[in-house]
């Protein structure tokens, strides 16, 4: 689980965390991408849609416990988190698909008001498998606005099969009321760590610092090694 820390501008300090995590939102345009994430960071929400340009980028402090097998809580680590915002929009995808490999997780996102979005999970889907650093990245889908119940177009039990058929976690989040949005970002960071420590070789993973990540420092850098994994 993960505990929140103020965040800090700038350019972060390697001695002040134990691993640097990049986490990608992907969905359809207007889904709610950005508003979850400045619910995550900020908590707060604004009504006002503004479609995201290309990409952008959040960054949050949290400590994550790893649960031991026999349920106790496990040692702290330091999380960095740089939550990328991509742009849902097909004529931004060659440049969306640019930033998968280095991402480490991802959140994809559905409106539960669109039946459109629903049905474009299967193409994210694609796209990650194609793009992503390996074949079977963690993922965790969220169907978002669960605020708008009486706008629904997706029932829970539908979204619950579908991201069964997948093999994916799933929870019903509203970037409004802030529901579950920091249970679907605590899961997605409990799915990244654990695949971390099993890793054999950290090498693999997206970032490492033998590897060529796009835009600097993205490692997963504990005690100033580069790590990753592909498994």
């Amino acid at each position: 689980m993960g505990d929140s820390t103020p965040t800090h501008s700038g350019t972060a300090n390697a001695s002040e965390y134990d691993y640097l995590i990049k986490f990608l939102a992907l969905g359809d345009s207007g889904v709610g991408k950005t508003s979850f994430l400045y619910q995550y960071t900020d908590q707060q929400f604004n009504s006002r849609f503004i479609s995201t340009v290309g990409i952008d980028f959040r960054e949050k402090r949290v400590v994550h416990r790893i649960p031991g097998i026999d349920g106790s809580i496990g040692r702290s680590q330091r999380v960095h988190l740089q939550l990328w915002d991509t742009a849902g929009q097909e004529r931004f995808r060659s440049l969306t698909t640019a930033f998968f490999r280095d991402a480490m997780g991802f959140l994809l996102l559905f409106d539960l008001t669109s039946e459109t979005s629903f049905t474009n999970i299967r193409n994210w889907l694609s796209q990650l498998q194609t793009h992503a650093y390996c074949e079977n990245p963690d993922i965790v889908l969220c169907g978002n606005k669960a605020d708008l119940e009486d706008r629904r177009a997706v029932s829970e039990e539908r979204a619950r099969e579908t991201a069964e058929k997948f093999g994916l976690p799933y929870f019903e989040t509203s970037a409004a009321t802030g529901q579950n949005v920091a249970k679907a970002m605590e899961c997605l960071l409990d799915m990244v760590m654990i695949r971390m420590e099993q890793c054999i070789d950290k090498s693999q993973l997206p970032g490492a610092r033998n590897g060529h990540g796009r835009h600097g420092k993205y490692e997963m850098d504990e005690a100033g090694e580069g790590g990753g994994c592909g498994c």
